[in-house]
């Protein structure tokens, strides 16, 4: 009796594995391609809600609603984009072309998010392809080789035109064929700007703007004439602050072996002009690592999402950055777009920092508008005040002593200096600098509050403007052996000059010592 042979899967060949891999490329690559040139994804950008399409036109054109005129900016590649701006909060047109001029003047920010939305929308477009592609080997392999075979002998030349023809009468059913009772929508020619507004001073960083130029009227004329005023303004003076603070090298402390530096920043309010200073002087006094004692934006809304990718992109080179939310951050947005940026948000547990620095820290309680009304959240601000003087009392006895607690207002951390559980206290909130003030605790520990300035050279929580509205503030602290050793503010005075402040030794007394 002969016994059956057992039964071995056979290998597929190169040739058939070959054949596979085509099959799913020639599917997968033009199905990723439509996918990705058909798409879009909604963001906020420029302070809009806005919906990003992505073109092969290679211009990034802006869509700013039927009552203004389109802009674009060629790319300088085969991709562009086309961005519709939605919904928006402002409710006058001349607020709304302010703010773009003053974003414009610093864009780094928002083209980064473009060009991350963009980039979302491929890498995802790529992966769906990619799954739809596996159609396409799945169909070879259910059909079979022999299947195929037949398939192929049976091809003839007669039987190609037609199927070549079927194709043709297919996809030619499938243009648009514009009704002669509906003429489509006229737009106007894209111009350059300068050519559209011949009799205007266009900046030279904005010659390559085409503006469509069915839509420019004596009224849109006078809100581009505005813009450019206020583009020209911001550009200049913050671009000047930027080429100015290398020079303050020979003022600022040189931090020595083994230090490291933070910088101090506090009360933005959006003034996103200020970011490229403050990461100018962070440079030039040798900072490596930020602190962000809050108050990036004025309400806390998601349309100021424009401040906090700006602040993203002027100091993406950190790979330490700490924040909290300020009694303007309003809501939970702040802190969770923060997190997606990268910040490490600081929520009321410890941290450990570059150079071995232990870091504290808590958002606001308080909410605040523009009014002057303030609420509090969940617990009340002595409550926290309390509860962080504890956790910094309870790592102070374990030997893990806080270095910094970083709040947005000095007073959350009064209690924890009183009670001598903290090296220094960081805060904003006053918009003036005030300390360093030396504190004695209870125990006899040594500690120090200090309030930075407005960043954002904020009055009251508006910041926004070709010009800083009051003097300006980026403070310098530098850390030896994980504590607070010294302390040099700098000052952008609303003239465009910089005051470097004396550099403040912070005289702590030894834990060894203390024991």
């Amino acid at each position: 009796m002969r016994l059956p042979r057992p039964f071995r899967p056979r290998r597929p060949s190169r040739r058939h594995l070959f054949a596979l891999t085509l099959s799913w490329l020639l599917l997968a690559l033009p199905l990723a391609a439509a996918l990705f040139l058909s798409g879009s994804r909604s963001t906020v950008l420029a302070g809009h809600d806005a919906d990003l399409r992505p073109t092969l036109d290679g211009y990034a054109t802006l869509d700013l609603g039927p009552y203004l005129p389109s802009f674009r900016l060629p790319t300088g590649k085969r991709l562009g984009a086309d961005i519709d701006l939605g919904a928006t909060e402002l409710d006058s047109y001349e607020e709304l072309i302010q703010r773009y001029a003053f974003i414009a003047s610093q864009p780094e920010g928002q083209v980064a998010k473009v060009r991350a939305t963009i980039t979302d929308l491929a890498v995802d477009s790529a992966l769906l392809g990619a799954l739809g592609g596996l159609a396409a080997p799945a169909l070879v392999l259910l059909v079979g080789r022999e299947r195929w075979h037949q398939l192929a002998h049976a091809w003839t030349v007669p039987r190609g035109g037609a199927a070549a023809l079927a194709v043709a009468v297919v996809l030619g059913t499938g243009v648009v064929v514009h009704d002669e009772d509906e003429p489509p929508v006229e737009t106007g020619d894209w111009v350059p700007l300068q050519a559209a507004l011949p009799d205007l001073d266009i900046p030279a960083q904005a010659a390559s703007l085409q503006v469509e130029s069915g839509l420019i009227t004596s009224g849109t004329r006078r809100l581009v004439e505005s813009a450019l005023d206020t583009y020209r303004k911001s550009l200049e003076f913050y671009q000047e602050l930027v080429d100015a603070a290398p020079a303050l090298g020979d003022e600022l402390r040189t931090p020595e072996e083994g230090e490291v530096v933070g910088l101090l920043v506090s009360d933005r309010h959006d003034n996103i002009g200020m970011d490229p200073v403050a990461r100018a002087v962070a440079a030039a006094g040798g900072a490596t690592f930020l602190l962000d004692a809050g108050d990036d934006t004025s309400t806390g809304s998601s349309w100021e999402s424009f401040s906090l990718e700006s602040l993203d992109e002027a100091f993406a080179d950190f790979d330490d950055r700490y924040a909290i939310a300020g009694n303007h951050d309003n809501g939970d947005f702040v802190v969770d777009r923060l997190e997606t940026l990268g910040f490490t948000t600081l929520g009321g547990e410890v941290v450990d920092g570059p150079g071995g620095i232990r870091l504290l820290g808590a958002s606001d309680v308080r909410s605040s508008g523009l009014g002057s009304w303030r609420d509090e959240r969940g617990i009340t601000f002595a409550e926290q005040s309390d509860l962080l003087a504890d956790l910094a009392c309870e790592r102070d006895a374990d030997g893990d002593r806080i270095s910094t607690l970083m709040v947005h207002d000095a007073n959350s951390g009064a209690e924890a200096l009183e009670r001598g559980c903290v090296d220094l206290v960081v805060a904003g909130h006053l918009h003036v600098q005030v300390g360093p003030t030396e504190v004695t605790g209870d125990n006899g520990r040594v500690g120090y509050s200090y309030t930075n300035g407005t960043t954002g050279g904020a009055a009251y929580a508006l910041a926004i403007g070709s010009k800083l509205r009051r003097d300006a503030q980026v403070t310098l602290v530098t850390y030896r052996d994980g504590r607070p050793v010294g302390i040099q503010p700098v000052t952008v005075r609303t003239t465009g000059e910089f005051l470097v402040g004396d550099y403040v030794e912070l005289v702590l007394d030894e834990p060894a010592a203390q024991e």
